[in-house]
C-alpha cells in the first residue's frame, strides 16, 4: 500500500515527465481570470497515457473508498472531469453523470447529463482534474444537491493548495482529496532539477499570492 506521500510524489512525476503541468517562472502564462501565473497544467494528457491513466485511476478510486466509503455514483465536472470519472465509474462498477458548467440552451435544458430517474438520491462523489479556487467545482457540486443527489465529496487528480480553495469547500460543506499538490510538486521538480533555487522561490511567491504575482515580477 502506497503512503499519501508515495503517491503525491509519484503523481508529480508523472504530470512533469509528460509535460501535463508545465513550469515557467520567468516566462509566465496568462490564465483566463487574468492571473499571470508561473505553472500551466492540463491533466487531460494523462489520457494518452495508459499506463499514467490507469495509475490516476486506480488511486482516484482507492481515494475515494478511503475517504468517502461507500457511493452509489461518479459524477464528472465538464468537460475535464467527464473522462477521469467515467474510468472511476468503471472501475467502482457504478453508474456515471456528468455536470455541465451551464444548462443547455436547447432541449431539455439540463446541467445534468446521465439517467437522473435511476440515480438522482444517489451518494455521488464528484471528479474533478483540477483544483484552483473551486468555484467551478462547487457550482457542480450545487447543481448536483439541487436535483436530489447527496453528495459525499470530491475527488481531484491535482490542487494548488490556494486558502480560498480550502475556504470555498468548507463554506459548502464539501470535503474533497486529491492525488497530488503544488508543494508535492515543487519538491519534486527542484529534487529532480526540472528548477533551479531561483525558479523555487518565484514559484513559492506566487503560491502565496497569484492574484498580484505578475506585478510584483514585472516590477
Amino acid at each position: 500500500m502506497f503512503t499519501n506521500n508515495e503517491i503525491e510524489q509519484q503523481v508529480a512525476e508523472f504530470l512533469l515527465q509528460i509535460k501535463a503541468i508545465k513550469l515557467q517562472p520567468n516566462n509566465p502564462f496568462t490564465w483566463a481570470s487574468g492571473w499571470k501565473s508561473p505553472i500551466y497544467c492540463d491533466n487531460r494528457v494523462t489520457l494518452s497515457h495508459p499506463t499514467i491513466r490507469t495509475y490516476i485511476r486506480q488511486q482516484l478510486v482507492a481515494a475515494i473508498q478511503d475517504k468517502f466509503g461507500s457511493v452509489g455514483c461518479i459524477a464528472g465536472v465538464a468537460t475535464a472531469g467527464i473522462p477521469q470519472g467515467a474510468l472511476v465509474a468503471q472501475e467502482l462498477g457504478l453508474p456515471f453523470i456528468y455536470v455541465r458548467s451551464k444548462p443547455k440552451e436547447h432541449g431539455t435544458g439540463s446541467m445534468i447529463e446521465g439517467d437522473a430517474a435511476t440515480t438522482s438520491g444517489k451518494r455521488v462523489v464528484v471528479i474533478e482534474d483540477l483544483l484552483s479556487t473551486g468555484k467551478s467545482s462547487l457550482q457542480a457540486v450545487e447543481a448536483l444537491r439541487a436535483a436530489g443527489y447527496d453528495v459525499a465529496g470530491l475527488a481531484a487528480i491535482f490542487t494548488y493548495g490556494f486558502d480560498i480553495a480550502d475556504e470555498n469547500f468548507k463554506q459548502a460543506n464539501c470535503p474533497y482529496v486529491t492525488l497530488s499538490n503544488y508543494n508535492a510538486l515543487i519538491k519534486y521538480a527542484e529534487e529532480h532539477q526540472f528548477i533551479n533555487e531561483k525558479d523555487v522561490n518565484l514559484l513559492r511567491q506566487w503560491r502565496e499570492n497569484p492574484s498580484t504575482w505578475g506585478e510584483m515580477a514585472a516590477s
